[in-house]
């Protein structure tokens, strides 16, 4: 496969005549460097995860800056975190737009050195693995959703057309053993994979640290530290609730998911050759899957939306949410290629409930036809976001 454009190029280059430091970071393997290399040919290369670019940067910060003064990309730049400081006078001195490019697939310590040392010389930005305009582009999207769910969405499996299931299993392995190992707050890396699988279980519910703790045999002050490791390392995120302006019935827990769907089914157990497929699990895969989508859409293209899902103690729900001014834009999500008046209810049921502040109500299903209804939009899977 040749290098496929990425839907965020257009906000990158938009930046980087604003903003002196262009900062991306996103999951391992979701395609930061190729990107970057592709996108700033000019720019000098430095890999901070190799040792001695490492040493030199950490042990004389000012004589590595003064070898890359001008125009130079810094990768797994959290290794040496202090760099940013002395990248701060750099830039203040030269007033030079897109003068750096950090690039990091951990935020453990990254984002806080950035927002303390960089603030409002920064543009921050998040490449995940690629979303569906992407994949349409190198014709890499198939029209059945549940071979896109188990396939998953990183590049290097449509690159090098590698196995699914194996590209997980080492995805793991690699990120357990050079990302995980290396963290204080985990000294059991079995206990730590069983977490995972757990987390996995749990994708598209409520989140419960209670259970969770129970079942993976540790405390919820350990599970909570151990899933904030997972969502800064790209391999989780929580969706919160909304429940502004509403009554003390609605749910206030956030649900918990998976940025990449081919990982969450081999962690569950299903392989890409349908081995332990469930129909029923598949449709908390589908969901995962939109609702992942939607949030890809939301980075790569700086929409600077906040996604919600609302639920009241009756069961009632909307899966997914977003304020629009003083209305809202709402989705319900059916893995299902059979539209049924039922599938419209959750949408009308939170309509009601805000008082008619609904503006835009789509389902989005298991499907390939579009529909413009009077009241609602009904999208395929394959049109997410349109």
């Amino acid at each position: 496969m040749q290098f496929v454009p990425r839907t965020i190029t257009t906000a990158l280059r938009k930046q980087a005549e604003k903003y002196p430091v262009l900062a991306v970071t996103g999951p391992r393997q979701s395609g930061k460097t190729t990107l970057l290399k592709e996108m700033f040919p000019d720019y000098a290369y430095l890999n901070l995860e190799d040792l001695n670019t490492r040493l030199f940067a950490k042990e004389d910060p000012v004589g590595f800056l003064n070898t890359y003064a001008d125009r130079a990309i810094f990768d797994e730049a959290q290794q040496a975190p202090a760099l940013f400081s002395y990248i701060q006078g750099r830039v203040d001195e030269r007033r030079q737009m897109g003068q750096y490019i950090l690039s990091g697939s951990q935020n453990f310590h990254q984002l806080q050195h950035i927002t303390q040392s960089l603030a409002g010389r920064v543009a921050l930005f998040r490449l995940l693995p690629f979303d569906f305009a992407e994949m349409q582009q190198a014709q890499a999207l198939p029209d059945a959703w549940t071979k896109a769910v188990l396939n998953g969405f990183y590049p290097a499996i449509f690159d090098r057309g590698n196995d699914p299931s194996f590209f997980y299993h080492n995805y793991i392995q690699t990120y357990l053993q050079r990302d995980v190992s290396q963290l204080d707050k985990v000294k059991d890396l079995r206990l730590f994979r069983n977490f995972l699988s757990l987390c996995a279980g749990r994708a598209g519910q409520l989140l419960n640290f209670s259970n969770l703790s129970i079942e993976s045999g540790v405390s919820q002050h350990i599970a909570r530290e151990w899933l904030s490791i997972l969502e800064s390392s790209y391999i989780v995120f929580q969706l919160p609730p909304y429940f502004q302006n509403f009554n003390k019935r609605i749910v206030k827990t956030p649900k918990l998911y998976f940025y990449d769907t081919g990982l969450l089914a081999y962690l569950l157990g299903i392989r890409s050759d349908g081995n332990g497929m469930d129909r029923e699990l598949l449709g908390s895969l589908f969901e995962n899957m939109i609702v992942a989508e939607m949030h890809k859409q939301n980075h790569h293209r700086l929409l600077l939306r906040e996604y919600f899902f609302w639920r009241d103690s009756n069961g009632n729900e909307c899966d997914l949410l977003t304020p629009s001014g003083t209305s809202f834009d709402v989705f319900e999500i059916k893995a299902g290629e059979t539209i049924y008046p039922k599938s419209f209810q959750g949408m009308d049921f939170f309509d009601n409930a805000s008082g008619g502040k609904v503006r835009h109500k789509t389902l989005i299903y298991g499907g390939l036809e579009n529909q413009d209804r009077t009241a609602y939009q009904v999208r395929g899977w394959r049109s997410c976001g349109d």
